[in-house]
């Protein structure tokens, strides 16, 4: 997994110390999540950790993750703490702020200071009301189109300077082949549901065939257009209709069919 990640995020013969634990981390994410979501948050942690190590600051840096909705029912979201939640829900109602402009623009956005940015005056407004007085965000790439993007807080003014800005960018460049990886098994998976569905499905339309073509004296072809026939007049699902035929043929609901095994 992690010759996986070096691929993606680039990685050359000459990779630094720092450059090896930002990928060490991301592939204990990946190893320890379940859900495209769980790995956000978890890159959320390592976003505000990773940049705000060693700043020489007491405050901790907070930091959020956005993902735009891509053949996935919703966009997802994460955060690294509650401070970070609220300010990204006050951009995302908003509609505008540093982290979308990143998104649309494909380009990292650096706020030096709330109270006297202009560029979102509603955003920068509320945000300096929660105390957050800087941001950093970077856009998240997915397979060469920009993604999400990821947004940092900060209850300091200039907290992004040069090095914290470069940790930004880097740790934005490797999240984004992490997350390229994430979401790509999420979609195995997704499609690896879809067939085990497909297959119980098939099963049990395949005895209700058996049930009707035994007490209609029927061949296969008729039984199908029999039980299609039922299921477009009476609006029930064709698996439905056929679990239906099913338990009442054999006194009990049918059961999903047990997978080959070789030997």
């Amino acid at each position: 997994m992690i010759a996986l990640i070096s691929v993606v995020a680039g990685r050359g013969e000459g990779v630094s110390n720092e450059v090896q634990a930002d990928l060490a981390e991301l592939q204990q994410a990946l190893l320890t999540t379940d859900s495209v979501e769980q790995f956000l948050h978890e890159l959320a942690v390592l976003a505000a950790r990773t940049v705000g190590e060693d700043d020489g600051t007491p405050d901790p840096m907070s930091c959020g993750m956005a993902l735009r909705p891509r053949s996935r029912p919703a966009s997802a979201t994460a955060c690294s703490d509650p401070l970070a939640s609220e300010a990204d829900r006050v951009q995302y109602q908003s509609g505008d702020g540093p982290a979308l402009h990143a998104l649309r623009h494909v380009r990292s956005v650096n706020v030096h200071d709330m109270t006297t940015e202009d560029r979102w005056p509603r955003f920068s407004r509320q945000a300096a009301s929660l105390g957050i007085r800087s941001c950093y965000a970077a856009p998240l790439i997915y397979d060469g189109d920009p993604a999400g993007a990821l947004v940092l807080y900060a209850r300091r003014p200039r907290a992004f300077g040069p090095e914290q800005a470069r940790r930004a960018d880097k740790f934005a460049r490797h999240a984004s082949g992490a997350l390229t990886l994430s979401l790509r098994m999420a979609s195995c998976a997704d499609q690896n549901d879809q067939l085990r569905s497909s297959i119980v499905s098939r099963a049990v339309i395949d005895q209700a065939l058996g049930v009707i073509m035994a007490t209609e004296r029927c061949p296969q072809d008729k039984a199908f257009a029999l039980l299609r026939s039922v299921s477009q007049n009476t609006n029930v699902k064709l698996r439905d209709l056929a679990a239906t035929i099913v338990t009442r043929a054999s006194g009990e609901p049918p059961r999903p069919t047990a997978p080959f095994e070789d030997g």
